[in-house]
């Protein structure tokens, strides 16, 4: 190896380890302060060189339904993400097929339009309805966000499948939608498993439409996050317990799935 390929290769490392420093500091703050007291996270002298304490994530599962919170969200987040893919696969691949770009880009504006634009319309809704505090209400909105984005990861990833696989299913007797059904959707599994982790991570994480749709029986866990935070003192220990707690789930998730996301990313990036 040459010394300018060395001098590259140690300016490449290192330009990495910046940007991984500074996105992994929060993380690492977060995870600390989390086992410290309120005045260990105010002192500057105790960030790294502290007695951890427990105490922060008693409180999050003694004095609050944390585990009922985190139900709430499992079961908005799968729900959205299930109808999203109900409705979505269908959509992406008629708009691969059929070279409805128009329809395509519809959709895409209704996703780049702010999610607040629609939120005034949809608490009017489902007030009229009888359906603020219900999985109902949170699960539809919810799809707002999800379904959009598995429609335009699907349409690529569907795009870059040939042809011929499924002129091979016409030819042997199936119609189009048993070709969609027995052919297209088994080998879209990297595709689909992107685009359903990817939907639920936003579900999961959703604020503004759970902070005023939801209520007490349906409460997820960002909105429940609040309850350590209130006029006079932020519980700082007790709040970053939570947020931890928040992203394990989808961390572990994230990490057990990271092959067939980097595969159906991959694979609906190249067209063939």
């Amino acid at each position: 190896m040459t010394r300018r390929k060395r001098t590259a290769r140690l300016i490449l490392g290192l330009l990495t380890f910046l940007v991984l420093l500074a996105f992994a500091f929060p993380f690492v703050w977060m995870l600390l302060a989390s086992f410290k007291t309120q005045s260990q996270i105010m002192s500057t002298d105790q960030l790294l060189s502290f007695k951890p304490t427990l105490a922060n994530y008693t409180s999050v599962f003694g004095e609050h339904d944390f585990l009922g919170y985190m139900i709430n969200s499992l079961i908005v987040g799968v729900g959205s993400t299930a109808f999203a893919l109900l409705l979505g696969l269908p959509a992406a691949y008629a708009i691969a097929r059929y070279h409805l770009h128009r329809l395509g880009l519809v959709i895409l504006v209704a996703r780049i339009i702010p999610g607040i634009t629609f939120l005034i319309p949809w608490f009017i809704l489902f007030s009229q309805v009888k359906l603020v505090d219900t999985y109902t209400a949170l699960i539809l909105s919810h799809m707002l966000v999800g379904l959009p984005f598995i429609i335009w990861i699907m349409i690529s990833f569907f795009e870059a499948l040939p042809k011929e696989i499924e002129e091979a299913g016409l030819i042997d007797g199936c119609n189009r939608h048993q070709v969609f059904l027995r052919v297209i959707l088994p080998i879209s599994g990297p595709g689909m498993i992107t685009a359903s982790l990817l939907s639920f991570i936003f579900s999961w994480n959703n604020f503004m439409f759970s902070i005023i749709l939801s209520g007490e029986k349906t409460k997820p866990l960002p909105v429940a996050v609040f309850n350590f935070m209130s006029y006079a003192e932020i519980n700082w220990g007790a709040l970053m317990a939570a947020a931890c707690i928040i992203t394990l789930p989808v961390l572990i998730i994230a990490l057990l799935a990271q092959r067939y996301v980097v595969n159906g990313l991959a694979a609906g990036a190249v067209k063939g």
